[in-house]
């Protein structure tokens, strides 16, 4: 079973030149993060320290102390790269990651159970919260302040004020 503690922020896709950097598709808002990291920690459990970071085109360039050549990356080839929870870079006050959004049980302002996001979609102008009905429809909810009135993480509730269409 995954570890839910950790959170994947990168996926190797290929190595990079010949002495043993990879190429990695960041997964993460924040790609810069990978600078001051001192290690990574792949999917399969293993730890490999940086040496050094860079950016080339959409890619994170990483090399790893102690790896030279181009044979010895080949196998990381798809690997995810993870960070614990508290590893997390902290977001603003109004903002939430999203695997913090899914799972949250939804009710209106009277306190009617609407359904639990099972989804977020990402859109141009905003991202749209898909909570999942017990009778197995969804209600498409907006994620804008008029509309989510409270997420509350701890008690992984959030209440809306939906308008009677999207309903």
């Amino acid at each position: 079973m995954a570890d839910t503690n950790l959170i994947t922020i990168g996926k190797i896709v290929a190595p990079h030149g010949v002495r043993g950097d990879v190429r990695v598709i960041a997964l993460t808002d924040f790609p810069e993060r990978f600078q001051t990291m001192k290690e990574v920690l792949l999917d399969d459990g293993r730890k490999l320290a940086l040496q050094t970071v860079k950016y080339h085109q959409k890619f994170v360039i990483l090399k790893f102390r102690g790896v030279d050549n181009r044979n010895l990356v080949e196998g990381l080839k798809g690997k995810l790269i993870q960070v614990s929870r508290d590893e997390l870079v902290e977001l603003p006050e109004g903002q939430y990651y999203t695997f913090a959004i899914i799972g949250l049980a939804v009710y209106d302002e009277t306190g009617l159970y609407l359904g639990t996001v099972t989804d977020v979609l990402v859109t141009g102008s905003n991202d749209v919260y898909v909570a999942e009905k017990e009778d197995g429809k969804t209600v498409m909810i907006p994620a804008l302040k008029e509309v989510v009135k409270n997420i509350d993480l701890e008690n992984k509730r959030m209440t809306v004020k939906l308008q009677e269409e999207w309903e």
